[in-house]
């Protein structure tokens, strides 16, 4: 990538990630991600209980470590991933737990628009979706079409990796903050500013610093409300 164009989003790569993911998840990703539901998930859940959200939209669900938490949880999950091989694992899952009934799944890559109608959900959750192989530009779009669907007051919820990260500016650089690190995967690492910016339309209630996995991985959980 030459210096002109090191801000500009290589769009080549980032649209194979697509493939990239399904041949992970094809090995599956026990190892990777874990079995059990994520400490972001389990902060949230108490958030959503605390407001009275019931209908969540969960974006990038995976194999579901999150999702069949939340429906053991008593929330009704409607659960999107691009990967139709997490989607045939996650509801292997949800059949084996009896959970079926309370989670829908459905395949959709995010840079399109949601297929529900305008203010369907309670709150939107996602851990480390945003900051996968998505430009800024589809960013905005795409908290946009969270918004869109939410209900009036409701919550959208996600975690990201940020710029103190210790992988950020490693491995291959792929415009914008997007570099692509071990493993092949590409990252979109967050700042404060981005945030800020993504938030544009609700209210920011909180962004709040925690680290993950032994690397350790620094993510930014936001909390953003859509107004009454």
């Amino acid at each position: 990538m030459s210096t002109e164009d090191k801000d500009n989003p290589d769009h080549c790569c980032l649209d194979n990630q697509h493939s990239h993911w399904e041949k992970v998840f094809s090995k599956g990703c026990a190892n990777l991600f874990g079995t059990d539901a994520s400490e972001p998930a389990k902060k949230v859940a108490k958030i959503f209980r605390s407001e009275g959200k019931q209908k969540i939209l969960e974006l990038g669900g995976g194999f579901g470590r999150d999702t069949l938490f939340f429906a053991k949880e008593g929330f009704d999950v409607t659960v999107g991933d691009y990967s139709e091989k997490a989607l045939d694992s996650l509801k292997a899952g949800a059949k084996e737990m009896d959970l079926s009934d309370t989670i829908t799944p459905f395949c959709h890559d995010v840079r399109k628009p949601l297929p529900f109608e305008d203010g369907q959900f309670d709150a939107c959750y996602s851990h480390m979706l945003m900051c996968m192989a998505l430009t800024t530009a589809e960013l905005e779009f795409l908290v946009q079409e969270v918004k869109r669907v939410l209900k009036k007051g409701g919550l959208n919820i996600y975690t990201v990796r940020n710029t103190t990260d210790t992988q950020y500016k490693t491995g291959i650089h792929r415009g914008e903050d997007l570099y692509e690190i071990e493993g092949g995967f590409i990252v979109h690492f967050f700042s404060r500013e981005k945030v800020e910016h993504l938030a544009e339309g609700y209210e920011l209630v909180d962004v709040a610093t925690m680290e993950e996995t032994a690397l350790p991985r620094r993510l930014y959980m936001v909390t953003m409300r859509k107004p009454e």
